[in-house]
């Protein structure tokens, strides 16, 4: 779509959550929408207060949805938008915009765009500014996909009004130094299908990559305002090897100081084993992997496309080539067992993976989103209740109480240890005897051998949640 001229239109883009990061969801289409000589007022609420005179000012207010909490968030802030401003037109825009369409409409939201959002909101600005100033362009009919998969070709995100790079997370490395960390994407979507992920529903099984040069520009403005790394948010940055691969090469020869961390799932990391000396040579800090279980009948049901041995595999190499894994987990599904929780606890202990494995990854329980394949399954069918629009989840109860009593007692020891500041190892030993307890085993064996610590790790200070 071409350039359009004619009055400008009062635009409000708005993060609720995004892990820490400056939001690539509101710097990409701002830049597209200020191309178009639009006036882009970007908030991210989880830096700064809620700017109410640009909310009344607002001809277009649009919300970015990437992740469950932030969709939550924004489910409590659309009302107050509304009664704030009922002439605005509101959109819902990222992953979880259209597969929550039912009930964000009931919020007043009018406009819902997944996949490629920044073509599909420059649409929408164009349709805005056609309308009457102050008439009824709140309720304007959406007439672009509520999906689109279409190629797009990037621009440099526009950051400008964010709050600034050391506002928000930084990487600790293991000499105690604080980094700023920058973010951007590479790509977006996903080849694989596994069964639990929220991208499959919007993406199922395409994934799209962001022009080279366009990448290399962001980092470029990101070092200039005081990175010192960066965090690749790409689903899975072995989608596109070769894509990839370039681009580290390239900016470690322009910024070799530079580090950098990736996505990159168990199975890809196995069949691509032999780059992993480059991301090591490149900067590579640390690369973060959905293993989300270690038993290999839950990630069958997952569709994960690996198995425990695998895992284990992968492992053994990064040790070997001295890099970092940081390995994410969902340890409590309708299928985990107290022995299989305490399996998981045992390998990490025995593998030495303690320190590279965040306690929030020791508490997750799955998540049961609109639209997710896990609904595919027969046995899905007894277990979820209804869909629960408040939680925006299906809600399950685990076979055995015991379970999901654990996971609560688990979540509470997280929870206390960060607010406390525990080390993680601290952590782990709490969760180590809290669920040995459970399991009914001899106190004696509730207490966690004592293992030569290994050197602290280098990890991103925020907290992860989906």
């Amino acid at each position: 779509m071409g350039l359009y001229t004619g009055r400008s239109v009062n635009i409000v883009l708005i993060s609720t959550y995004e892990l820490g990061r400056q939001p690539f969801g509101l710097a990409s289409p701002a830049a597209w929408l200020r191309k178009r000589g639009h006036q882009v007022v970007s908030l991210d609420l989880a830096r700064q207060s809620l700017d109410e005179a640009a909310i009344r000012a607002a001809e277009l207010i649009a919300i970015y949805l990437p992740m469950h909490t932030a969709t939550r968030l924004a489910g409590q802030l659309i009302p107050f938008l509304r009664q704030a401003n009922p002439g605005a037109h509101l959109c819902c825009y990222g992953l979880y915009a259209p597969i929550n369409v039912e009930y964000l409409r009931t919020l007043g939201v009018a406009t819902f765009l997944g996949g490629e959002f920044e073509q599909g909101l420059a649409q929408l600005a164009e349709h805005v500014q056609k309308s009457d100033k102050g008439s009824q362009s709140a309720i304007l009919p959406q007439a672009e996909p509520v999906i689109s998969l279409d190629r797009q070709r990037f621009i440099r995100p526009d950051r400008q009004g964010l709050p600034p790079l050391a506002k928000y997370a930084h990487v600790i490395l293991p000499s105690g130094e604080h980094r700023i960390a920058g973010y951007t994407e590479a790509s977006r979507g996903c080849k694989h299908l596994c069964r639990h992920c929220p991208i499959v529903p919007v993406y199922n099984g395409i994934f799209r990559i962001v022009d080279r040069e366009v990448v290399l520009e962001d980092i470029r403005q990101q070092v200039a305002a005081g990175a010192g790394h960066i965090t690749f948010g790409d689903p899975d940055f072995f989608n596109g090897v070769g894509h990839a691969l370039v681009l580290v090469e390239a900016l470690h020869r322009e910024f070799p100081r530079l580090t950098y961390d990736v996505t990159i799932k168990i199975e890809h990391l196995r069949k691509h084993q032999k780059h992993l000396a480059t991301l090591r040579d490149t900067g590579c800090l640390f690369v973060t992997s959905a293993v989300e279980s270690l038993d290999n009948d839950v990630l069958a049901r997952l569709d994960k496309g690996h198995t425990r041995e695998d895992f284990l595999e992968v492992h053994h190499a990064f040790r070997e080539l001295g890099i970092i894994l940081q390995p994410t987990f969902v340890p409590f599904t309708p299928w985990t067992t107290l022995a299989s929780y305490l399996e998981l606890l045992c390998v990490l202990r025995e593998n030495e993976l303690i320190e590279n494995v965040a306690p929030i990854q020791l508490a997750i329980r799955l998540l049961i989103p609109a639209s997710s394949r896990l609904l595919e399954l027969d046995e899905m069918q007894n277990l979820v209740a209804p869909f629960d629009p408040e939680a925006l989840a299906y809600p399950w109860q685990h076979p055995d109480p015991r379970v999901d009593t654990l996971c609560e007692g688990i979540q509470r020891i997280v929870a206390a240890g960060e607010k406390q500041k525990r080390s993680r190892r601290a952590i782990f030993d709490s969760i180590w005897q809290t669920a040995h307890k459970a399991a009914g085993l001899d106190e004696e064996l509730a207490v966690l051998p004592v293992l030569p610590s290994r050197t602290t790790i280098p990890f991103l200070e925020e907290p992860w949640y989906c």
